[in-house]
């Protein structure tokens, strides 16, 4: 049996120290009249700051590489804690909301024109807004969809894939809420603009990321995804959907079903015939997506994709 140590010669367990190290004590003006002075302007000047503290070092043009890193690894993180292996994007447009919401918009530029009749700024506004007004439709749709996801989900031989957005308004906000109807967990991924900016309030807590790379988002968008459904967008829209297109087209990323929801405002908005006609994309580039109109249609054609291709849709 072991000896048992002399209690008198263990020293004593110790978080702070008795007495400080000469470090901790700055030099005494007794010593030095100009020793304060002159150590607040060494402290004051960033060369002291700590490095991971040093805002205006962290966003120095050298340091974007570190910053690229860390706009990955945060999201990349804190997806694998939760869970987030397989995902399906949804896309569309901040400005076409909910139909009642619409439908009031017209409203009240109705009235601001019947008093104004020769106002032709407020019967542009109209116009537009009455157009917004029969896409709100799209709002259910992409709602619905991402309720079906959810719904899936919870079968046992469902896809149990996330609903994951560009976290906004509009589109956006109706497939997280969709999939926060059926209770699932749903991601946002926001990006940083020079305009104040709130997340849509259907995102799971802890799954709502803010990018400050265009870059780094995309790459989140499809890193897990198993399908991307495009509703009626602009810009943003467009420029998420034929990043994945180009993917796909160039196998850098393994195909996979993307479905456009709005058959008469695709076509309108950008003419593929016109494009194959002209040599250049290819016929064959037309099979990379295809039309829904609904949010049964879009689900029901996401699966039988994979049926076809004899995969399954999760990944795990």
């Amino acid at each position: 049996m072991a000896n048992k140590p002399d209690p008198k010669k263990v020293p004593p367990v110790a978080t702070a120290r008795r007495e400080p190290l000469p470090s901790q004590i700055p030099k005494h003006p007794a010593e030095d009249s100009q020793a304060p002075q002159r150590i607040k302007a060494i402290l004051d000047n960033a060369s002291a700051r700590r490095s991971d503290l040093d805002l205006d070092f962290i966003g120095s043009d050298s340091l974007r590489g570190v910053r690229l890193q860390l706009d990955y690894e945060k999201a990349e993180l804190q997806l694998a804690q939760a869970g987030i292996r397989n995902t399906i994007v949804v896309f569309g447009s901040t400005r076409i909301g909910e139909p009642a919401a619409a439908q009031r918009t017209v409203a009240t530029l109705q009235a601001a024109l019947k008093d104004e009749p020769g106002d032709r700024d407020l019967a542009r506004r109209l116009s537009v807004a009455e157009r917004i007004l029969e896409k709100s439709r799209y709002y259910d749709v992409a709602r619905e969809f991402a309720r079906l996801v959810g719904e899936a989900n919870k079968t046992d031989v469902g896809p149990h894939c996330t609903i994951i957005t560009g976290g906004g308004p509009g589109i956006m906000e109706a497939a997280n809420r969709g999939a926060f109807d059926a209770g699932e967990q749903t991601v946002g991924l926001n990006i940083s603009l020079p305009h104040e900016q709130f997340p849509n309030p259907y995102i799971t807590p802890g799954l709502c990321f803010n990018f400050h790379y265009f870059a780094m988002r995309k790459l989140h968008f499809l890193k897990r995804a198993r399908a991307l459904v495009a509703c009626p967008g602009g810009f943003g829209t467009f420029d998420e959907l034929f990043e994945a297109l180009t993917l796909v087209q160039t196998r850098k990323i393994k195909p996979i079903p993307v479905v456009l929801v709005g058959e008469s405002y695709w076509k309108a908005a950008v003419n593929i015939e016109h494009l194959a006609a002209e040599g250049v994309i290819t016929e064959e580039d037309k099979e990379l997506f295809w039309y829904a109109e609904t949010a049964a249609e879009a689900w029901s054609g996401i699966l039988h994709w994979y049926d076809k291709s004899g995969q399954p849709l999760s990944a795990f």
